[in-house]
């Protein structure tokens, strides 16, 4: 048993943070660079075309000058996959920290997170980042980090729904959702959504949902073709690229869901810019 248990360092784990802070903050992933140029095509309005032809020049910008994307590099959020037959040689949590430390200071990144939510002290390094830990079989540690940024954080939401509510109430929460963001997340946006579970359960599922490649689909058939109405639903908003109006508000609605109690229905909705910065690392 012992020859399939795997060691892996702090170090290793800082060092892999650190990376993953820089590219996120300045690589829009090519899933999402895609899902721009095709919204191209289904715009008749020159303003959106042009604003969606700047916001892909912008990304350019950025690879080319390894620099962020946007000011706002938001606050690390972490998911963690840790197989069960590996053992991290020191404290997990200081090590994700420390790499968010150095991945935001060499990645030239905004201090934009404060010890206190009132008091409003910068701890002048990023941290403490959001940590979220899942244990899986095997001997990998994945580590995926996301800089999410508020003007779209701030933009979610979460409500607990009558289980007689159904389909049609959790359209109009979603819609409403991103009725009420307009512009502020720096459309066009990602839908990320949580149904199921309870409150916190969701709220994380609506998060991990933003994860996923635009284009794909969930593998249940029903929440596939509500993910494809919804979608179709925002982008009638007229909200458009960068705000200016147009056809499409939304590159993706993206659901997660999970079993919940007879007597509830929890909805979270958490919106993505249209860069939604994640990378992925396996160590």
């Amino acid at each position: 048993m012992l020859n399939n248990i795997r060691v892996i360092t702090p170090n290793d784990i800082t060092s892999a943070v650190a990376r993953l802070c820089i590219e996120s903050a300045v690589y829009v992933n090519n899933d999402i660079r895609r899902a721009l140029s095709e919204a191209k095509t289904h715009e008749a309005s020159p303003l959106a075309i042009h604003a969606l032809d700047q916001l892909l020049e912008n990304a350019k910008i950025a690879e080319r000058e390894g620099l962020p994307i946007c000011q706002d590099t938001g606050m690390a959020v972490v998911f963690v996959k840790i197989g069960s037959h590996v053992i991290v040689d020191g404290d997990i949590n200081e090590a994700i920290n420390e790499g968010v430390r150095q991945g935001y200071r060499e990645g030239y990144c905004r201090n934009s997170v404060v010890a206190d939510p009132l008091e409003r002290k910068n701890t002048n390094d990023n941290t403490p980042a959001v940590i979220h830990y899942e244990l899986t079989a095997g001997t990998e540690l994945c580590i995926t980090v996301t800089l999410k940024g508020f003007g779209s954080e701030n933009m979610s939401g979460i409500r607990m729904l009558n289980p007689s509510d159904g389909l049609p109430a959790i359209t109009n929460y979603i819609v409403d959702t991103v009725r009420r963001a307009g512009s502020n997340p720096c459309p066009p946006i990602i839908v990320g959504v949580g149904i199921g579970g309870t409150m916190e359960k969701a709220a994380l599922l609506a998060k991990q949902a933003l994860l996923r490649e635009i284009g794909s689909s969930h593998p249940s058939a029903f929440w596939a073709e509500a993910e494809k109405n919804i979608l179709a639903r925002i982008n009638q908003l007229n909200i458009g690229a960068a705000g200016f109006g147009g056809a499409v508000t939304a590159l993706g609605v993206n659901i997660l869901t999970y079993p919940t109690h007879i007597a509830g229905l929890p909805v979270a909705v958490n919106i993505g810019c249209h860069a939604t910065r994640h990378r992925t690392a396996g160590l």
